[in-house]
């Protein structure tokens, strides 16, 4: 998928985690705009990998694309960095739902993920969508659909 998709994805999974918790919505769909482009970070030629091209680099030599920063591992060892370090719960929430949309949005594509990684087995669903191709706009415009219908429930309710 493509920071795009990627991003829309992690900001309709913040609203939906929304409704049901006491985060404050704001917080949560900034961290998770964040947290959804991180594990990109082994891609030089991501949003990310772009703004910090040595350390996408070094990510990218040491375990590849697709492997480490998109495994369940990295999700927890990304929480404890957190815990230890971020006050605001919030904020580790939005990132770590953030990063939960991307790794499940690249499950949907053909080359899937190393989500047990350093397990080599590839997690993809039946169904898959290709990076930059109309099926990834039709996700792309349905996660708009659900940020709408989930932002509506949060800003404007009745």
């Amino acid at each position: 998928m493509t920071g795009k998709t990627h991003i829309i994805g992690g900001i309709t999974a913040s609203l939906a985690f929304a409704q049901v918790t006491n985060y404050e919505p704001v917080i949560l769909v900034g961290a998770s705009i964040i947290g959804a482009i991180i594990p990109d970070i082994c891609h030089g030629g991501s949003k990310i990998g772009r703004t910090l091209p040595m350390l996408s680099k070094v990510i990218n030599g040491l375990f590849g694309h697709r492997t480490f920063t998109h495994s369940l591992l990295f999700l927890v060892l990304i929480s404890f960095i957190m815990d230890a370090f971020i006050s605001v719960e919030a904020i580790s929430a939005g990132v770590l739902v953030g990063m939960a949309s991307h790794i499940v949005l690249d499950m949907a594509t053909k080359r899937g993920v190393k989500f047990f990684f350093p397990f080599k087995w590839t997690v993809r669903f039946p169904v898959t969508a290709t990076t930059g191709g109309t099926s990834e706009y039709v996700v792309f415009a349905l996660l708009s659909l659900l940020t709408v219908y989930f932002g509506y429930g949060l800003f404007l309710p009745l």
